[in-house]
């Protein structure tokens, strides 16, 4: 176990070294190993089921036969999949190891990069590693409405975007502008949207740094150059289904969620210049003027239906910036002038902290294991079913699920793409999110939704009907399903049937 001296030793100046020694290489990991076990690891859920199906193609081109159209859209737009393919075929592991790899991978480096950011801030080192530790604690954190975490606790995308864009920033601060471009490459090339956040804050922080004045960086709208057409009826549809995309529907709560860090931050800023913390205070003013700026263009986009194509650039998610950061800093300052080196204090805040976290990671997924480890069998019965599917069903296999499957209590959010590596009929959450971003697909996704009108009600004639139009050969079905079908797999939660 590492003491409060570990906490409290200096790098041989002022902190702020960017290279850790091998002792806070070791607090990186532990804090690194504590961040996962609190967060814990679910690989098929929740995006995973739009991100997975893409690296699985790579590995098995016999996969998924019909309905690519409804993550290929993504992936075509992103190398993570190629990235997570080669990782696996240069390894010579099974996917499910290597993705578990990148998931604890990705989140050391988004600890180590605010562990360098931390160190540009703060000389102090309690401070430093206080940050570091608040940052790994809340990694599941939600960020006001943007259905958005630190880290998710699947492998995906912003992932790698949130580590990649952390470094970037140190960049900036460091006025090292290849290696912040370079970061900043990567992350865009995994993932074309969270990145535009990130470039808009260091452009800001950048003018900031070199003028000392706050001024409006608007070089994160670019990419607004969307359609101003009235958006279909159906992808008006898909959109309906993803309220969080609207600021005006945002629950008072999330409300505070947005005003209450713009605040903090402020706040932040007067007090790093009380304490004559240039970077802390520069930072925190950089972030007032970018949230507002992102959180005005939110808003007015919101509010006309024309302006609806242009809610799928999601400006809310820049809040993801203003959480990691206010989080980075409001430890800090607790480290400094709370925690110091008293171990006592230090426990008496992260423990209690952690195990509310983990208890709300385990009330999110209450009919799974906290952990789905590679390889191991799933508790989730719907993950179950998915298992024997993948093994038991022809490749080519087309099943059909209720379109709201994800959304079932017990489901837990697994993905039936993602685990069981089939083909489906579109469903309304996930593939609706699809349609969000490519409104050439709302169409088709609409018909094959609303081709399940009434599924709760469905007889062997509604499924004869699927199978002529669309192919379905396999369905899933709730319990106690329905008489009279060929159902070779059931379990407490559903039935796996075919039509012959």
């Amino acid at each position: 176990m590492f003491s409060a001296r570990h906490l409290t030793s200096s790098n041989g100046d002022d902190g702020s070294e960017l290279i850790p020694k091998r002792k806070e290489l070791v607090v990186l990991l532990l804090l690194t190993l504590g961040a996962f076990l609190i967060e814990g690891y679910h690989p098929g859920c929740e995006d995973a089921e739009i991100y997975m199906p893409g690296v699985l193609k790579l590995l098995h081109p016999e996969l998924f036969p019909v309905g690519t159209e409804f993550f290929e859209s993504h992936a075509h737009m992103t190398l993570f999949p190629n990235l997570v393919a080669a990782s696996a075929r240069i390894a010579h592991l099974p996917l499910g190891g290597v993705l578990l790899i990148w998931q604890f991978a990705s989140i050391f480096l988004l600890l180590l990069a605010c562990w360098q950011l931390s160190g540009k801030c703060f000389t102090d080192m309690p401070a430093r590693w206080a940050g570091v530790a608040m940052v790994g604690a809340l990694l599941t954190m939600p960020i006001a409405g943007t259905a958005l975490y630190f880290m998710d606790q699947y492998m995906n995308p912003r992932n790698v975007a949130a580590f990649a864009g952390m470094f970037a920033i140190v960049g900036v601060i460091e006025k090292k502008y290849i290696k912040a471009g370079l970061w900043l490459a990567l992350a865009g090339a995994v993932h074309p949207l969270m990145p535009v956040f990130v470039l808009s804050y260091c452009v800001l922080l950048w003018w900031m740094k070199r003028a000392e004045r706050p001024v409006a960086a608007m070089g994160g709208l670019g990419p607004l150059a969307f359609s101003f057409s009235k958006p279909s009826a159906a992808y008006h549809q898909a959109m309906q289904n993803h309220a969080f995309l609207y600021l005006l529907r945002w629950q008072w709560y999330e409300w505070l969620g947005l005003v209450g860090p713009i605040a903090i931050l402020w706040w932040f800023g007067r007090l790093a210049r009380t304490k004559k913390l240039h970077e802390i205070d520069v930072m925190c003013r950089a972030l007032v003027a970018y949230a507002l700026i992102f959180s005005t263009v939110a808003l007015v986009i919101a509010i006309p239906q024309r302006f609806e194509n242009l809610i799928r650039l999601q400006p809310t998610r820049s809040l993801y910036l203003v959480y990691v950061l206010m989080v980075l800093f409001g430890g800090g300052f607790l480290g400094e002038y709370v925690l110091k080196n008293r171990v006592w204090r230090w426990l008496a805040l992260f423990v209690p902290l952690g195990v509310g976290m983990l208890a709300a990671q385990r009330g999110l997924f209450p009919a799974s294991s906290h952990i789905e480890w590679p390889g191991a069998a799933p508790k989730n019965q719907w993950a179950q079913a998915f298992v024997w599917i993948r093994q038991n069903t022809p490749t080519t296999a087309m099943f059909v699920l209720d379109p709201n499957y994800v959304d079932v209590p017990g489901e837990d959010m697994h993905g039936f793409r993602a685990i069981a590596q089939r083909s489906m009929l579109a469903d309304a959450t996930k593939d609706g999110g699809a349609v969000i971003m490519f409104p050439a697909l709302a169409n088709e996704w609409l018909e094959q939704v609303q081709a399940r009108s009434n599924w709760n009600r469905f007889q062997l004639q509604d499924f004869r009907r699927l199978q002529t139009q669309y192919g379905v050969t396999w369905m899933v079905l709730q319990q106690p399903g329905i008489a009279g079908l060929d159902c070779p797999y059931q379990n407490l939660a559903v039935q796996v049937c075919r039509l012959n």
